[in-house]
Order: structure tokens, then sequence, then C-alpha cells
């Protein structure tokens, strides 16, 4: 039984409280700034143009992809150790669904060069027709939003895993790790709204993210500047199953 936090749990919860704000700020700019600006929906000649004219910038919200994978591995492996005296058994479950996820959604990274590739001149794409190009570009970015789709179930699952082992661990506030669960929850869900019905996706997509986006804010404030509790205020079992 345990009524304390040791130091590698304290180290690691500052970690993650940093790596959660700075991934969605990353996030934020990558999806919402850029890509939303980018890409037209109803006119994939209009999307080539828009990537075309502003390539660089399209080449940032890429780099603010790869340093969100990068840290989302600081957010698993740090929950793992902070959760993990709570409950073993949620807290690997937590760990290999998200890397999961995050493995996904690295892959589609690819789908983001072959957009740039597609822009970029090149003589060996001149030879293919505006339209074609225009399509395939098109293909790619559809490609992407799929492989991020499949990938929310997983984030959805090890999101979940973590929220319940939170719950037990009264390291944060029940309410909050319980808004963190309907998030999750939420957010594997949007996967089957997306398989469905994908011109519903968009409208409800967004309101599916609200929970989860508001607990991982308010979660890493928390554990940024608050950090763990000296003592849970409970005892815990060990490794509990």
């Amino acid at each position: 039984m345990i009524d304390s936090v040791d130091q590698t749990q304290r180290k690691a919860a500052r970690a993650v409280g940093f790596a959660y704000l700075l991934t969605n700020a990353l996030a934020w700019f990558a999806e919402f700034h850029v890509r939303a600006g980018l890409i037209d929906y109803q006119s994939a000649a209009k999307t080539f143009a828009n990537i075309l004219s502003s390539e660089n910038l399209f080449r940032w919200a890429l780099a603010a992809d790869i340093l969100t994978f990068a840290l989302d591995v600081v957010i698993i492996v740090g929950s793992f150790l902070i959760l993990r005296p709570v409950s073993r058994t949620l807290a690997t479950f937590g760990l290999a669904w998200r890397l999961i996820e995050t493995a996904v959604v690295a892959v589609m990274a690819i789908n983001t060069f072959d957009i740039l590739t597609l822009v970029s001149g090149a003589d060996y794409v001149k030879v293919l027709p505006p339209g074609q190009l225009q399509a395939m570009v098109r293909m790619a970015i559809e490609a992407h939003n799929a492989g991020y789709n499949v990938g929310f179930v997983f984030f959805g699952l090890g999101s979940g895993a973590f929220c319940l082992a939170w719950y037990q661990s009264l390291y944060i506030p029940r309410a909050l790790a319980a808004w963190g669960l309907l998030g999750s929850l939420l957010a594997a869900a949007s996967t089957f709204f997306y398989t469905l019905s994908p011109a519903l996706t968009r409208i409800v997509e967004p309101t599916c993210f609200v929970p989860i986006g508001t607990f991982e804010l308010i979660l890493g404030f928390w554990l940024l500047l608050k950090g763990l509790p000296r003592a849970t205020g409970a005892t815990i079992q060990t490794a509990r199953v």
C-alpha cells in the first residue's frame, strides 16, 4: 500500500503537463490555422492552388505534426510511469493503445510528403494533367484524414484507460478525470461517424473533440503548475490489477 508519490512520478507529471500544452498548441496551428485555411473540400482545384501558393506554411504544419508525434510519446510514457502504481493493467493498456495510435498517425505524415511532391512542379509530375494532379492531392488528403480517424479509435481507448486510472488515483479531481473519460469515448466514437457518414463527420466531429481538448488543456496546466500531491489522500494498491 502507498500513500505518497515518488520523484519519478513527479518529474513525469511535469513533463506530461508541458507536453500536453505544447502538443495542443502545435495541433491547433497545423490543423486549424494551416489546413483549415488551405483545404477546400468542395474544390480540389482550389485546394491545389492554395497549397501551391502557401507551400512553406504547409511544410511548417508538417513539421508541427512530426514534433507533436514525438511529444505524444512523452505524454504516453510519462502517463504510464505516473499511473502504473495505481493500476498496472490500465496503465499498460493505455500505453499500448496510445502507442499504436501514434504509430498510425505518424505514418500518415507520408501522405503530406506526397502532397508536397505533387505540387512541387518536378519534371516527373509535370507529365500528369492538372486535373489528375488535383485529384491525387485530394485523395492524399482523404487518406490522411482516414488514417487519423483510425488512430482516433486507439487514442480514445488509450486515453480512456489512462483516465480511469487518473480517476482511481485521486492525483487530480475525479470530475476532471470523468470529463476526460467522456472525451475519450467521444473521440473514439468519431471514427464510427466518419465511417457511417463522412458528411455528418464534419458537423459532429468538432463537438466530439471539445471535451477531450479541454481535458488535456486543464490537465496540462494542472500537472505543470500544481503537479502531483504530496499524499493521495487515500491508500492505493500498488500495481492494482
